[in-house]
């Protein structure tokens, strides 16, 4: 079964992002609960996220093009750059910020920005940030493959993926070349940054994702030259509630991490509390996840 998710225009402060998860007709994949692909946007401070909270997730920010610096209330202070990853656990509370580096102003800054639901045993965990600079490769003369989490053929990433099965894969393609994958995986989204490819006997543009469940083999045709995003795995067990940045097994947790961040009573990033996020006076619940 394939379905198809159109993006959907969004902006954070002042950043203009392409959503593709949470989608109404689906709202997970495997235990990926969100996913923006964000730029190319002029790296002004305008675009800086400022301190804000989160609960019951794990972020994983990627890059391809500009530079952030990274801040949490552990003391973590990190810049990444283009293919690298920063996976930050919220676990049972953390607060983070995305700044750009004055000297960067005049640059662009394009990436993505997923979130993997934690394993209900990972919800009340400590937080932990972690940054991944030297990841698995696959080159070849018509494709160009690395292995963001999880597992493809004999390469692993070390990206900590909290189950076995969570895939996260960046690929480019060239025209008339296919990518084939014949490990079953539950739910596997496929994500087309540019280019055009081929799933089955249905052809697919940019800026979309295409959700395969219960597939035995999938192949990626690439009538163009495109560069895909792939993310898979089981999917979830136990229901998740969604509210901002807050997600849980739990509605009562997700309730009481607002009271805590309206109180202020989060943890604060040593060297970036002077401003931060208000929680939203009203925001859309999202049904369980």
């Amino acid at each position: 079964m394939l379905i198809v998710i159109p993006k959907r225009t969004r902006k954070i402060g002042a950043i203009e992002v392409k959503r593709l998860l949470p989608y109404s007709k689906y709202r997970s994949v495997g235990p990926f609960i969100f996913f923006d692909h964000f730029g190319p946007v002029a790296m002004t401070k305008q675009v800086d996220i400022l301190p804000h909270p989160h609960i019951g997730l794990a972020t994983i920010t990627y890059l391809f093009q500009g530079k952030l610096i990274h801040r949490d209330s552990l003391g973590s202070k990190q810049l990444i750059e283009p293919g690298q990853i920063n996976l930050m656990s919220a676990g049972k509370g953390i607060v983070h910020s995305e700044r750009v580096p004055f000297v960067l102003e005049n640059e662009k800054l394009a990436g993505v920005q997923i979130w993997l639901a934690l394993p209900e045993n990972y919800e009340d965990s400590e937080p932990f940030f972690h940054h991944y600079d030297c990841l698995p490769e696959l080159k070849a003369e018509d494709i160009n493959l690395k292995v963001l989490m999880g597992r493809f053929f004999d390469l692993r990433s070390p990206v900590e993926s909290f189950s076995s099965d969570a895939l996260y894969l960046d690929c480019c393609l060239s025209a008339n070349t296919k990518l084939e994958l014949c490990e079953k995986i539950e739910e596997l989204g496929v994500y087309i940054l540019f280019g055009e490819v081929q799933i089955g006997q249905s052809v697919f543009s940019e800026n979309t994702m295409i959700v395969c469940s219960n597939y035995k083999e999938i192949v990626i045709s690439a009538t163009k030259t495109s560069r895909v995003l792939i993310v898979g795995g089981s999917r979830l067990g136990k229901p998740r509630y969604m509210w901002w940045n807050f997600v849980s097994t739990s509605k009562d947790k997700i309730e009481e991490a607002k009271r805590k961040w309206e109180r202020q009573e989060f943890p604060l990033i040593p060297d970036d509390n002077k401003e931060y996020i208000p929680l939203p006076s009203s925001f859309e619940q999202v049904p369980p996840l």
